[in-house]
């Protein structure tokens, strides 16, 4: 069991000196911050904040990577009173304009009263603040220098975390989360996970992303367990160093999204695991976007002779509205598949069979609903809708979003496509992200499946649906595409698809529009394709 009624700030009276978080260094060895240290720091970044006028209420802009440092900015801005809200530093960008773009929206969103910066991004960040007319953001270990800690937490604020959506389908999204929806979640996920102090977990998760951050650091540290921590480059460098760490270190717990998994199944041979063993892993949470049944397979299958359980494997669905868990499945269960009715108006492709998600965490309701809001029966897809406990409270200077996600009186309507069997949740994908074809959906997500399933990567193609210029279109977007892939991409969408124009286009790699989690923006591509404003030539998707 987890630890339903620790506080957020609880562990600052108790924190320990022999665990604490685990940082992976440039030497192959470890940075170790016992939570004593860590707390220590909490309060003298606390201090500091008080000192430069944050009062009660105002919003502290992180914008760090995984450290002491954000540790210490985040539960240190609550320690004082005030609303900390992470913000992607520069390096989860590979466009300078597209990171300056996007930093300076959400700059506007929160209108901070301080921006605390890393060392690496303090130079960009100032260019970005003052472009929105902000005071000069702070480098963190100039805001905490000769201060003296604060003798105790000050209360907490209402609003405990601004967090952002992923902007897949627009502008990211301010999500107002209260203290007690933050603890609930936390606590929730505990029971789940059955997280405890001696249960060690490793991450190389982002903390700007709501599955790094809530999912993995704050519940790590609330509960008081080993964290043993890399930044999500070094896992892109050496995933085999992160492996090695989950064997050598008995971590219990880990999590990544569907890209994770699969990048460890391209890139490490069986050969490469001789001597290490996976058997005290206990969950690997599966979650921020669609996951793949064969990725599933493919990982098991590396890992699995070498002491990883089946059931290790842990879907999971969750949203920065819902502050992040949803739905989860039990460790040990095992995942599973399944498809929609057939009599519903989704298209059923073939090989494509849905990952379930788990069940709702205690204290949540999710119900499927049409376009008209009516629940929907067992089996039929519609609109996931999520109520109860840990709900956001709103948004930020909401000024309308193309996401379709909303909160209101039925709860928060998510956007997302999905469907219920053994009330267990299947989620299919973003219902903006889909094109009726004789009177059938057909959802991005899915096409793409089949994609990588014919032998195309992740993170090499996107698929866009839509209407445009009054025809059903599809344009089949290419990053550095090899020979054969627009033969394949033809013969799958011109089968799924009937009559609908069939368009390609290609970009370098890497050129694919990402959200700050590696999430396809493409809303946000559709857009510029229908108002001719893309960069790159579209033409005919031929078999040729």
């Amino acid at each position: 069991m987890g630890i339903p009624d620790r506080g957020l700030l609880d562990w600052l009276d108790e924190a320990s000196t022999e665990r604490g978080l685990y940082y992976a260094n440039d030497d192959d060895g470890w940075d170790f911050w016992s939570y004593r240290d860590l707390g220590r720091l909490v309060l003298r970044t606390a201090a500091a904040l008080r000192a430069n006028g944050i009062g009660r209420g105002d919003v502290v802009a992180l914008v760090q990577r995984s450290s002491p440092g954000f540790v210490a900015g985040f539960f240190g801005a609550l320690a004082a009173g005030a609303t900390p809200c992470s913000i992607a530093p520069p390096f989860a960008f590979q466009r300078a304009d597209e990171y300056e773009k996007h930093a300076a929206h959400l700059l506007r969103t929160v209108r901070p009263a301080a921006v605390v910066c890393d060392d690496e991004s303090l130079e960009r960040m100032a260019k970005v603040a003052a472009e929105v007319g902000l005071g000069a953001p702070v480098a963190f270990d100039g805001l905490v220098a000769d201060t003296e800690p604060l003798e105790r937490p000050l209360p907490l604020p209402e609003t405990a975390l601004v967090q952002f959506t992923s902007g897949s389908s627009g502008f990211s999204r301010g999500v107002r989360i209260s203290a007690e929806a933050l603890r609930t979640n936390i606590s929730g996920m505990g029971t789940w996970l059955g997280c405890a102090p001696e249960r060690p977990a490793a991450s190389w998760l982002p903390v700007h992303h709501d599955m790094g951050l809530v999912g993995f650091l704050l519940n790590v540290v609330v509960t008081g367990f080993d964290g043993w921590m890399f930044q999500p480059d070094d896992f892109i460098r050496s995933p085999l160093r992160y492996l090695r760490c989950l064997s050598d270190r008995r971590i219990v717990m880990t999590a990544m999204p569907n890209f994770g998994l699969s990048y460890i199944a391209r890139r490490v041979r069986p050969a490469d695991l001789e001597g290490l063993r996976f058997d005290a892993l206990r969950a690997v949470i599966v979650g921020a976007e669609r996951i793949d049944p064969r990725v599933l397979r493919d990982f098991h299958a590396l890992l699995g002779p070498h002491g990883l359980d089946r059931g290790a494997l842990v879907p999971a669905y969750g949203s920065a509205e819902a502050t992040l868990a949803v739905t989860g499945l039990p460790p040990g269960e095992g995942w599973s598949t399944g498809r929609p009715d057939t009599a519903g108006d989704v298209a059923s492709l073939a090989g494509t069979a849905v990952v379930g998600c788990g069940r709702p965490l205690p204290g949540r309701t999710v119900t499927i609903v049409s376009e008209d809001g009516a629940a929907l029966p067992v089996g039929r897809v519609g609109e996931i809708v999520v109520s109860g406990v840990s709900i956001a409270s709103g948004y930020v200077g909401d000024t309308g979003s193309a996401s379709g996600t909303s909160l209101g009186g039925q709860g928060l309507r998510t956007g997302d496509a999905g469907f219920v069997r053994d009330g267990q949740l299947f989620v299919i994908g973003r219902l903006g992200d889909g094109l009726k074809v004789s009177g059938k959906m057909v959802f991005a997500e899915s096409l793409e499946a089949l994609l990588h399933e014919r032998g195309i990567p992740e993170r090499r193609v996107a698929v866009l649906l839509g209407v445009r210029d009054g025809r059903p279109t599809a344009v089949a977007l290419f990053a550095a595409a090899k020979p054969g892939w627009r033969r394949t991409a033809h013969e799958v969408l011109s089968e799924w698809l009937g009559d609908a124009e069939l368009l390609s286009a290609e970009v370098p790699r890497g050129g694919i529009a990402v959200t700050s989690s590696g999430k396809p923006r493409r809303r946000v591509i559709w857009r510029a394709v229908c108002a001719g404003e893309f960069p790159s030539a579209l033409g005919p998707l031929t078999a040729d």
